[in-house]
């Protein structure tokens, strides 16, 4: 089996779920996707129901083609979907891998969801994929991810400039950082350890 096919299973502890998206999480995701501040540094940006549709079209379409395994995640403390996350960029024959497309309900932030949910996939990416390489990015402008990233012992490995378009047209500049399988055994401790680390959308 592929990464591609090892990538999507169910993911959980005591305080979160992660399980591949389907078409049926469509509205109990759109509940809690209206939130500006969600997309103010994600590259896609959804203000209305029909560019929500268009972005979990997209999402949906993304994971069923294998492109991305998708998350929906649900907060086990309350029972309710929390947001989404994914795996993307699965270069299996370098054994590199990506976790992004990070996004959260207002009212689970802060409270150790993106936290717990970053924890489970490290570990599936090193413990049973068998990454040599984990790695994120994210806006050069958005300093509470960057800060929740060195946070948890990710390596600030450098910018891209003119990385890519963002909404309205501005051309990002991305910030790559990465966990590699040497440093993973510290990073599961700390986060492991440290209930208070916040982990911002990338």
């Amino acid at each position: 089996m592929t990464w591609t096919d090892l990538a999507a299973v169910t993911l959980e502890n005591v305080h979160v779920r992660l399980r591949p998206l389907t078409d049926a999480d469509r509205d109990s995701l759109r509940a809690i996707a209206m939130d500006p501040e969600i997309w103010r540094y994600f590259v896609s940006l959804v203000r209305t129901d029909a560019e929500y549709d268009a972005y979990f079209e997209a999402t949906l379409a993304d994971h069923m083609a294998g492109h991305r395994a998708v998350f929906h995640i649900t907060d086990k403390h309350t029972g309710r979907a929390a947001g989404s996350m994914s795996f993307g960029n699965m270069a299996e024959a370098d054994a590199r891998i990506e976790i992004g497309w990070s996004w959260l309900g207002r009212e689970f932030r802060g409270r150790g969801v993106n936290r717990w949910a970053k924890f489970l996939m490290l570990e599936h990416a090193f413990e049973r994929l068998g990454a040599e390489r984990v790695e994120f990015k994210t806006d050069q402008r958005n300093e509470p991810a960057r800060r929740a990233l060195r946070n948890i012992g990710a390596v600030e490995e450098g910018v891209l400039r003119s990385f890519n378009y963002m909404p309205g047209g501005r051309r990002r500049d991305a910030v790559f950082y990465s966990v590699l399988r040497a440093e993973w055994p510290g990073v599961k401790r700390a986060l492991a350890a440290a209930p208070k680390v916040r982990m911002g959308a990338g």
